[in-house]
């Protein structure tokens, strides 16, 4: 389930800073990277199942490995994990009401924290 309307999709900011946000609101990105990519995670386990509440970021310019990137935001996502297979985003994947709220309220402090530095699309 992608989330819309979140205005984080394109906020381009340091590399450095969006690691420290997303880990102040318990997303993060514990070996989810390559030296383009980052994939910010939280994860949740409810009686429904473990879902995972996920924002990809990509780099604008940089080398993330080098931890010297300037990260691009990309549409966040819900998906359902299903072992051994992995995480599904698919359309006909029910999410739990209360987990979709949590996850858009975090999201939206993600949006606040990043604009309290000036970050807009």
């Amino acid at each position: 389930m992608y989330f819309e309307n979140t205005n984080l999709e394109n906020l381009t900011a340091d590399q450095e800073l969006i690691v420290s946000i997303m880990k102040q609101n318990g997303l993060e990105c514990d070996g989810g990277w390559d030296y383009e990519r980052m994939t910010f995670d939280k994860r949740f386990d409810t009686r429904e199942g473990r879902y995972y509440l996920r924002v990809f970021a990509y780099a604008k310019s940089g080398d993330v490995g080098a931890h010297d990137a300037i990260l691009t935001l990309m549409k966040p996502v819900l998906g359902k994990y299903y072992y051994p297979h992995g995480v599904e985003y698919g359309d006909d994947e029910v999410f739990p009401a209360h987990l979709v709220k949590k996850c858009e309220d975090i999201l939206k402090k993600v949006k606040l924290d990043l604009e309290a530095f000036k970050i807009q699309a």
